[in-house]
């Protein structure tokens, strides 16, 4: 699965699961830390785990393995990293306040579809 697959996989997961604002940011021609972003919305720190639940599940079930994951426990941003691929799920005004879509902005937004 290449990283692009990954990422629309990760946000096809993450709208099943009901996840708001969903978006995939093409990063890697300015980094290299990674080839996208997937950027995801969550109503509550209850959502917020249950979305990450589910992401590593059904990668897990795929093959696709979790590197690591940090801010599970607070829930308030929670960063999953599919090496390649790294997923970030906010609460609305976490998010808000971290705005990396701001702080990427030259970084293309990639269609779903």
């Amino acid at each position: 699965m290449t990283s692009l697959e990954l990422a629309k996989k990760a946000a096809d997961i993450l709208d099943e699961k009901k996840a708001g604002d969903l978006r995939i940011v093409q990063i890697g021609e300015l980094t290299t830390i990674g080839d996208y972003f997937v950027i995801a919305t969550g109503t509550s720190t209850t959502q917020t785990k249950a979305l990450a639940d589910e992401l590593d599940k059904r990668l897990s079930a795929q093959g696709v393995q979790l590197k690591r994951m940090e801010g599970y426990q607070s829930a308030g941003w929670i960063l999953m990293d599919y090496y390649d691929v790294i997923v970030h799920i906010f609460l609305e005004e976490t998010r808000r306040f971290y705005s990396l879509e701001r702080l990427w902005s030259d970084a293309p937004v990639v269609d779903r579809t």
